[in-house]
């Protein structure tokens, strides 16, 4: 099957994690990407560890299989020498903070009056917008901003910090690569681009939707981890075991957590957990407590209770369901090792082959394909 994407040329301004993995989720589904960096350096995201040999794994997990091209965005001529660029490109992407595109002359107006048909798209923080536009923050301003951290914070003493990046990846990534893909088939009808503002703290809102419906339509008040999904309920938790691995119990229908009462032999009395919450989940603590994860493990899976043990990254890269699915069998090449590649929500069938080998580009690698001297930009 012809990729979807193919003949779409992307032109990635964006640095770190949200553009970045936006622009890489086209790019694997066929589009030409180019990633604009600064001279001599290149991206922060270039000299962060770990390493292969020198070369960052985190930016080459984000950025292999798009074009490089060194230049300085302040430099008189960046203009001139981006033109060529500007005029055929379909979607460009930012993550500057507001106005610093106009300060360098490649502002939504300036680059629609080159070429009328972009999809222009900025992702930032707060939006291009309202009081906060401006402000500086990552992923852990934004999630608290949207009201997401104090669902389940914690102890006092010892804060509970997210398990992942959902502001960057679920308020930036994600809601870019759809508004992009809609823009794309908007155009096809229209013939005009747009400009799309992602604010990475309003895509979070999305990831406690049910608590938008009891906190903000319902005006009920929402203690730390007194939700049903936060921790409130014995049914919904995490235990230890005896060994000290965790055991995920999302048995939230009745059926399966009374199949996981019966695996433990938690007693009738003690199963109500809408009852007595603190008293059911001591008991179920206690009883997973006296065996090891793995006396657990097989027993939770043949009862099939939506209970599972916690695994460890690794675990899971080896695990037979995701090795037989071929989620990482995508490869990547890192300073001359072939390594996973990152699993990204792109059907197979528009992908290039699953054990395709790319790799990032070096520093300016792509400047003469594209015209620009780097010479003139340092």
């Amino acid at each position: 099957m012809t990729q979807p994407l193919k003949d779409i040329l992307v032109l990635d301004f964006s640095t770190l994690l949200p553009g970045p993995m936006a622009t890489l989720m086209l790019s694997e589904a066929g589009a030409e990407v180019v990633k604009f960096e600064r001279p001599v350096t290149g991206e922060d995201a270039r000299h962060t560890d770990p390493k292969i040999d020198g070369e960052s794994i985190g930016f080459a997990v984000l950025n292999h299989g798009k074009r490089s091209v060194a230049i300085d965005l302040k430099s008189n001529d960046a203009l001139d020498a981006l033109r060529p660029l500007l005029e055929k490109a379909d979607v460009l992407v930012e993550q500057f903070r507001p106005g610093v595109m106009e300060r360098l002359g490649l502002g939504y107006e300036a680059v629609r009056t080159i070429n009328p048909q972009i999809v222009y798209c900025s992702i930032t923080g707060y939006g291009q917008t309202g009081p906060k536009a401006t402000a500086a923050g990552h992923d852990l301003n934004y999630v608290g901003d949207a009201g997401v951290l104090s669902l389940s914070r914690g102890p006092d003493d010892r804060p509970t910090m997210p398990f992942g990046l959902m502001a960057d990846i679920g308020g930036g990534t994600y809601p870019a690569v759809v508004n992009i893909l809609l823009a794309l088939m908007a155009r096809q009808k229209t013939g005009q681009g747009v400009h799309l503002d992602i604010a990475m703290s309003e895509g979070a809102f999305a990831f406690a939707y049910w608590a938008h419906a009891e906190g903000v339509i319902a005006g009920q008040e929402i203690a730390s981890a007194d939700s049903r999904l936060t921790g409130r309920l014995a049914r919904y938790r995490l235990y230890s075991a005896a060994d000290g691995r965790q055991i995920a119990v999302g048995a939230l229908e009745e059926k399966f957590w009374q199949a996981f009462c019966d695996v433990i032999g938690q007693p009738q009395d003690l199963r109500d957990d809408w009852v007595d919450p603190v008293a059911c989940a001591a008991e179920v603590a206690r009883r997973l407590g006296r065996q090891p994860s793995t006396h657990w493990g097989p027993l939770l899976m043949a009862a099939d209770c939506c209970c599972s043990v916690v695994k460890t990254p690794a675990e899971s890269a080896a695990d037979p369901h995701f090795t037989a699915r071929g989620v990482f069998e995508r490869k990547l090449d890192i300073s001359g090792r072939e390594v996973p590649a990152l699993p990204l929500p792109i059907a197979p069938q528009f992908r290039t082959g699953a054990g395709s080998v790319g790799r990032a580009a070096t520093l300016g690698e792509d400047n003469a394909r594209f015209g620009v001297d780097p010479r003139k930009t340092e």
